[in-house]
């Protein structure tokens, strides 16, 4: 076999060389792409204003003027209430029950406690604010659950004697945290409402204390 000459190997050598720095090029000078972050639809809130509600139990309380009372009076006893506060807009209620208290207390509390609870293999955090407020003799506890729950936010009032007022929120659809934070935040401002303007009626209305004075932090 003849030897190949060198001007056959040079030109074999530069074809090769070309190719390798035109690969090189390409690669290096690709644009860089980054994935973009997730986003979600901007969801207009409603300007706050609420409206007193009287169900047909001992219990009064403001609700949101653009959420709707859904009622299960075939559920309800002579001295019950079950109703849902509804938000149509965000897919979302508040699940409500009032319930007598007699010998049935400690249950009517610790089922409370277990609701809230039972939710922990979803949650990432939960904290819970105690409710004392001796003048309307409303005592209670609201939770907030972070993460993945599918309630986001509970809570329970009673007079430890003859009340018992415990609610629930729900989002109908993927709990997400991110994208609910803006409407969870915005419900929360409501139950924060109803929690503030709850009411016997054997309490008057003008034992009622300013907003700030019934909810406690979680150290008090």
């Amino acid at each position: 076999m003849s030897r190949p000459s060198n001007k056959k190997m040079i030109a074999a050598i530069l074809a090769i060389a070309a190719v390798a720095f035109g690969s090189w090029f390409l690669f290096f000078n690709e644009p860089n792409y980054l994935p973009k972050p997730i986003g979600y639809f901007r969801i207009d809130l409603p300007e706050k204003k609420y409206q007193d509600f009287s169900t047909q139990c001992d219990l009064a309380f403001d609700i949101p003027s653009y959420t709707k009372v859904e009622l299960f009076r075939e559920l309800d006893q002579s001295d019950t209430c079950r109703f849902n506060i509804l938000y149509p807009r965000f897919n979302a209620r508040i699940h409500c029950t009032y319930l007598p208290v007699g010998t049935n207390f400690d249950e009517l509390i610790d089922d409370a406690v277990d609701i809230a609870w039972s939710h922990e293999s979803k949650m990432s955090a939960i904290k819970s604010t105690r409710i004392n407020d001796p003048q309307r003799k409303m005592f209670g506890v609201v939770y907030d659950l972070d993460g993945e729950a599918a309630s986001q936010s509970q809570f329970f009032l009673t007079d430890s004697v003859s009340h018992f007022f415990r609610g629930a929120l729900y989002f109908y659809n993927r709990p997400n945290p991110d994208s609910i934070a803006p409407v969870l935040a915005f419900v929360r401002e409501d139950i924060e409402r109803i929690l503030q303007t709850a009411r016997w009626s054997n309490v008057p209305l003008n034992n009622a204390p300013n907003a700030q004075s019934a909810v406690q932090s979680p150290n008090d």
